[in-house]
């Protein structure tokens, strides 16, 4: 890995010559830069030194698990003893100090590191998408200094230009929406669950899975439109607001609902068990129903977010937090 001068390594090194190039200003909201610029700056950590260069070393070298006692910036035997199998798995001299050839070697591992996790997940998460991925993949963009935002899991706009700048920056490609083949897919195994099988007595969920025709055409429609941008006061296929896209659907077949969302809710009919076809509500922005969906079994809803149109799982914490009810609309 270390290949030529410990100099030219510094300078071709992603991180250093970021980190080199900017005002204090710049990265210091970024921990991840700014800790590097910090380990760097301190060129050499030796047995019995303390202090937050050395924090900093020991919390990299826990990343890369090679050291696992306590992070407390004390320089003693056990990080020694760390420095040295690190030292030693990249073939370099020996020493149980923290030159700058091991504290540049150190950051290139963990930049590698960084950059494996975030093409691992490419095809992983996408926008509108809450998961223990996207955090993973929040915590690399956020390594970088290309995301700022809170480390919440939730695929939002924030997320969204990070990882537009990491497609440019280390040439990597995520996905711009949800799988449409998945979605296709797990619509199709829902409906063939729904109507191929008959209900019996010792079938608990059934109401989980029923689709009737009318509630199976207004799915189909909203998966039709899966991927299509959100716009506020949209409720056209050019772009939809949460409301509008409802409104829309339901209209395309044949059915009059309120534009917006308080008043959907009071115009749909209280249910006590959820079924696929009802609609969802949440609690977001402001005090009361504010945000709503179609329910479409497996715990899933489909619905105009942020990041338009596409299928959230309602057990997702963010949802789970905010879920007030569900309401059943009626052909009109």
């Amino acid at each position: 890995m270390l290949n030529g001068t410990v100099e030219n390594i510094a300078k071709n090194t992603l991180l250093y010559s970021f980190v080199l190039s900017q005002p204090f200003a710049v990265y210091a909201g970024s921990y991840p830069i700014f800790e590097n610029k910090t380990l760097l700056e301190a060129e050499q950590l030796e047995y019995g030194d303390h202090g937050e260069a050395v924090r900093i070393l020991q919390y990299k070298l826990n990343e890369l698990d090679y050291y696992e006692d306590k992070v407390d910036g004390e320089l003693g035997v056990l990080t020694e003893h760390a420095i040295k199998k690190f030292q030693r798995d990249h073939n370099m001299t020996i020493t149980g100090q923290a030159d700058t050839e091991t504290i540049v070697a150190l950051i290139e591992v963990d930049i590698d590191r960084n950059i494996k996790r975030l093409e691992s997940l490419s095809d992983s998460v996408y926008p509108g998408l809450q998961s223990e991925e996207v955090k993973i993949v929040q915590e690399s963009l956020q390594y970088f200094g290309y995301y700022e935002g809170e480390i919440d899991g939730m695929y939002g706009p924030l997320t969204k230009k990070a990882v537009e700048i990491a497609e440019e920056k280390h040439d990597i490609d995520f996905l711009d929406q949800a799988p449409r083949q998945s979605l296709s897919t797990m619509y199709n195994e829902e409906k063939e669950q729904a109507t191929s099988s008959v209900p019996n007595k010792s079938t608990s969920n059934v109401k989980n899975v029923k689709i009737d025709a009318n509630y199976s055409s207004i799915i189909q429609t909203a998966y039709a439109h899966v991927g299509t941008p959100y716009v506020w006061g949209g409720s056209a296929p050019g772009g939809f607001d949460c409301s509008g896209f409802l409104q829309y659907v339901y209209s395309a077949n044949g059915i009059t609902i309120p534009r917006t969302v308080s008043d959907i809710w009071n115009f749909g009919s209280s249910v006590d068990s959820l079924s696929v076809g009802d609609l969802v509500f949440y609690q977001t922005y402001k005090p009361g129903p504010s945000h709503a969906g179609i329910y479409i079994g497996n715990g899933q809803f489909i619905h105009a977010g942020l990041d338009g149109v596409e299928v959230s799982n309602m057990s997702e914490t963010y949802w789970q937090s905010r879920y007030l009810g569900a309401k059943r609309i009626s052909g009109n």
